[in-house]
């Protein structure tokens, strides 16, 4: 897998938030059947930083019903990717 296809999304939440700020990390949507290896090199590539650690969580999708029909939304994987002490990644820059 290529570096643009392992990483979907920056995941942009308040906890995300509060981790870049207290432990220096960052978080992401990955691709179900990326590996911590291939995360890593990925964040390496991309952001020109030095990963220290990745943790992964794998999500169900969530039984999700219109009307009369019923679907199901698909499963997905969250990375939590920890920096070498001072560096960064900045999504909103001058915001």
């Amino acid at each position: 897998m290529r570096a643009y296809e392992v990483l979907i999304a920056p995941l942009v939440t308040e906890k995300g938030t509060a981790l870049g700020e207290r432990a220096n990390q960052v978080v992401f949507k990955v691709r179900r059947q990326a590996t911590k290896n291939a995360i890593r090199q990925a964040v390496e590539e991309l952001f020109k930083v030095n990963v220290t650690a990745v943790r992964t969580c794998n999500f169900l999708g969530k039984e999700r019903r219109v009307g009369r029909s019923s679907g199901r939304r698909p499963d997905w994987k969250k990375a939590y990717v920890t920096l070498k002490e001072g560096e960064r990644i900045e999504f909103f820059e001058g915001v």
